[in-house]
């Protein structure tokens, strides 16, 4: 066991670094590769010689570019709010996207553009915040309701229930509030409509909650392991949990403000990464980061191929079934 845990601490470096590589190429690819294809040369003028005058320059400045960065910094949050979720909870299948994070972000999105139609993106980033707050917390207070607290099932089926309800609630708000059409894209996911304020906003807020995350990674670690363990060492568990699932929850937000709804993200991204580098969240954060940004990216890029299709159906062809296996496995997947 030791010796397995050597190994993967010592094949860290060599994984980070090649997954960096993988994303910066297909970045670059994203960019290149549309309706439009473009060259590099084209790329580089567009970003340091920009031209309002030619048509690729407004393209790639003010559709592309904004759109394949967003794809990162969503694909980033969701995979860390899923690995931090996953050890603050000890449970194997949480996700933004299964424990009404993302339902409950898409509802308060509903409501703002009810009341307030004319919100501007900080304003609509708040309510995802909110909204993602009161769907986990009724996650969370249903799924530890009966004796025993948390279980991996009991949580996903109170995922799946409050998950349900608040995207009714959603739905019933679009109907009558004649909203159908504006909700229709936080419900199936998407990154074409980023743009730079959003990114202006939102990628700092990202930034830095990972840092912070970052800088608690020996805390969040110990309390992976237990609360006995954690309160043994001297560590306030409750303040290390709540602390993490506020940083959760933003990150969440933030996501379905920008994208919508996308499941399984942070889900997959966490397994595969403890898979190959162990459980050290000093080392998963990082790498979750930089994976969960690489394959929502490369998601997009599947999706503009096969005509604009859903982001979100994308990730679900490979979701599904990863989750399904785990739940085989009650959540365990090393």
């Amino acid at each position: 066991m030791t010796q397995s845990k050597t190994i993967k601490e010592n094949r860290y470096p060599i994984i980070l670094t090649v997954t960096i590589i993988l994303l910066v190429a297909v970045l670059l690819l994203s960019f290149l590769f549309g309706a439009k294809t473009t060259s590099i040369q084209m790329v580089y003028d567009a970003i340091f010689n920009y031209n309002p005058q030619i048509e690729e320059h407004n393209i790639l400045r003010e559709i592309r570019i904004p759109r394949e960065i967003g794809a990162v910094i969503v694909g980033m949050a969701l995979a860390v709010s899923g690995a931090v979720m996953q050890g603050v909870t000890r449970n194997g299948l949480a996700d933004p996207g299964l424990l009404g994070l993302n339902a409950g972000a898409s509802m308060m999105l509903a409501l703002t553009l009810a009341v307030i139609p004319s919100a501007g993106y900080f304003t609509l980033m708040l309510a995802g915040f909110v909204g993602a707050g009161i769907g986990g917390v009724l996650v969370m207070s249903v799924g530890s309701s009966k004796r025993g607290g948390f279980s991996p099932m009991r949580l996903v089926l109170a995922g799946a229930a409050v998950s349900a309800l608040l995207t009714a609630a959603s739905e019933g708000i679009a109907l009558i509030f004649k909203l159908n059409q504006t909700l229709t894209f936080w419900s199936v996911g998407g990154v074409s409509g980023t743009t730079w304020k959003q990114l202006m906003i939102s990628t700092p807020i990202v930034v830095v909650i990972l840092i912070v995350l970052i800088m608690m990674s020996r805390q969040l670690t110990i309390l992976s392991l237990g609360d006995t363990l954690s309160k043994g060492l001297g560590q306030n568990s409750t303040v290390v949990r709540y602390t993490s699932l506020i940083a959760t929850i933003l990150l969440a937000g933030i996501a379905v403000s920008i994208v919508g709804q996308i499941a399984f993200v942070g889900l997959m991204v966490p397994h595969i990464v403890r898979f190959m580098i162990g459980t050290d969240y000093k080392r998963v954060i990082p790498l979750s980061a930089v994976l969960g940004g690489f394959i929502l990216l490369f998601a997009d890029m599947i999706a503009r191929m096969l005509g604009e299709a859903p982001i979100g159906a994308v990730i679900s062809i490979i979701g599904v079934p990863f989750f399904l296996y785990l739940v085989r496995r009650d959540g365990k997947i090393l």
